[in-house]
């Protein structure tokens, strides 16, 4: 899921980047812009699965809850870090034409630190019980989303409004960690559930899916609403179900394709989530950086996707040479593709 998040990512950068202005208007370019939204709500999705899985190995090893929240704490202020370390270097790449603001611009990785830090006091709760409280809480979240893009903010500094209020630009609290919310839901979900009955736990995921997107798409052409203003590309509830309706199918489908034959062999799809975070962070400097300044603003449909496809070997590259070099021994490579995580046995 998160390999095929950042290959969505990389082209959709590209054609944001690189598209002429009288080229944005076409169904090439709109249907990557439309896309290219989904992996920013995949990447928090799974990190609200992974955390889960933190929870719920510290709850196993009999740790109080006390540990526990600190634990997820600590993960939140190494996502900080890396979030402040992104900008920094973004900031010192472009000097002397980067103003200082764009140091504390709220970035995905903004967005989970704060999610993250939020969302540690469900750690005092037990695997089971964080199911129902996670959902919920992106449910909330969620809705009160508009809400909130009602709220007057003018008193308060700026960063509170960048990190909480629904924007176009950067990745606000709400309604961004929604997102992570659904995703403990899930993860924890998947570690109360049998091995032998995860196949039955995605064929209703798919399910869900399917439900979410089709009610998320009434509600956003309902003439009714609970809200007095709304609007669906900023802070609607509708945008974030279906959303989410998708990461399910998604979640669903790497499953179905991880289980059999597919899941013994190398998948360069699968080698973009191995290294994700460094995709990302590389190719941000080299899409909206000084390397390619040339094409900024000034290709047509076909270049783009020229552009696109180069970039994205390009990453691979970088993604192979990532894993592969603490294994390196002289001249030659020892590469090994992939190797399949162990299976979870009941009480692990």
């Amino acid at each position: 899921m998160r390999g095929l998040a950042a290959v969505i990512m990389l082209q959709g950068h590209v054609f944001h980047a690189f598209t002429h202005n009288e080229h944005r208007q076409s169904a090439a370019y709109q249907l990557s812009q439309f896309v290219g939204g989904m992996p920013p709500a995949i990447f928090l999705f799974l990190t609200g699965v992974t955390l889960a899985f933190l929870m719920d190995g510290r709850e196993r090893r009999g740790l109080p809850p006390v540990e526990r929240v600190w634990a997820a704490l600590r993960r939140a202020g190494y996502l900080l870090g890396v979030a402040f370390l992104f900008r920094l270097q973004l900031w010192v790449f472009g000097l002397p034409s980067s103003p200082w603001t764009d140091l504390f611009r709220v970035d995905i990785l903004n967005c989970m630190a704060l999610a993250v830090a939020v969302f540690s006091l469900l750690a005092v709760f037990r695997t089971v019980e964080r199911i129902r409280l996670c959902a919920v809480l992106g449910m909330a979240i969620a809705g009160a989303s508009p809400l909130l893009s009602m709220v007057d903010w003018s008193l308060l500094p700026q960063g509170f409004k960048d990190y909480l209020a629904p924007a176009y630009t950067g990745f606000p609290f709400f309604p961004w960690a929604a997102f992570l919310a659904f995703g403990m839901s899930a993860g924890s979900l998947i570690r109360v559930t049998a091995q032998e009955n995860m196949d039955r736990l995605l064929q209703w995921a798919a399910l869900a899916g399917t439900l979410l997107i089709m009610a998320g798409w009434y509600f956003s052409n309902s003439p009714y609403s609970l809200y007095p203003s709304s609007e669906f590309w900023l802070n609607s509830p509708s945008l974030v179900f279906i959303k989410l309706g998708v990461i399910l199918w998604i979640g669903a489908f790497a499953f179905l394709w991880n289980k059999g034959e597919a899941g013994e062999r190398w998948s360069w799809v699968r080698q973009f989530g191995l290294t994700s975070l460094l995709v990302y962070w590389v190719h941000i400097e080299l899409v909206y950086g000084r390397w390619f300044f040339f094409w900024r603003e000034n290709l047509d449909i076909p270049q783009t996707v020229l552009a696109a496809v180069g970039i994205t070997l390009l990453m691979l590259g970088l993604s192979v040479a990532r894993t592969n070099y603490p294994r390196w021994s002289g001249w030659r490579p020892n590469f090994r593709w992939y190797t399949p995580a162990p299976q979870r046995v009941p009480g692990d």
